[in-house]
């Protein structure tokens, strides 16, 4: 007998929801990304949507490229702060600004590596008389 409808997902039909294993999502509970799934009488996990719209911000800020710190931070302020987001988004946007301007100096970083190599490549072809 399948749980899964509008109101309560089962594991299975969670992670296909979210594109994301079984695995992955039991990962993310025993982590305390998120919190433990209700369960049946028969110990079946299923997860409301409340549940979901956790999974979705979790995988949404490890898309953003948070580490793993900050997400178990973020999750304790979720829950510290009995889910309020006007308490949660000051420190998500700090930690995407230090993320962002990381990200600024990686690729300013690049971007220099590219020139020496562009400049490289064309002093060898200029020595060798390589064809372009």
């Amino acid at each position: 007998m399948r749980l899964s409808n509008e109101d309560h997902m089962q594991i299975s039909d969670l992670a296909e929801a979210l594109g994301i294993t079984t695995r992955t999502i039991r990962l993310y509970e025993k982590l305390g990304l998120v919190e433990p799934p209700k369960r049946t009488d028969g110990r079946v996990r299923y997860y409301e949507k409340a549940d979901v719209k956790r999974f979705k911000f979790v995988l949404k800020v490890k898309e953003l490229g948070l580490s793993l710190e900050e997400m178990k931070e973020l999750a304790m302020l979720f829950d510290k702060e009995q889910k309020v987001p006007e308490k949660i988004m000051p420190r998500l946007t700090e930690l995407l600004d230090t993320h962002l301007k990381s990200i600024r100096q990686k690729v300013s970083i690049l971007q220099s590596l590219e020139k020496d190599i562009i400049a490289y490549r064309q002093r060898i072809v200029d020595q060798f008389n390589l064809i372009k």
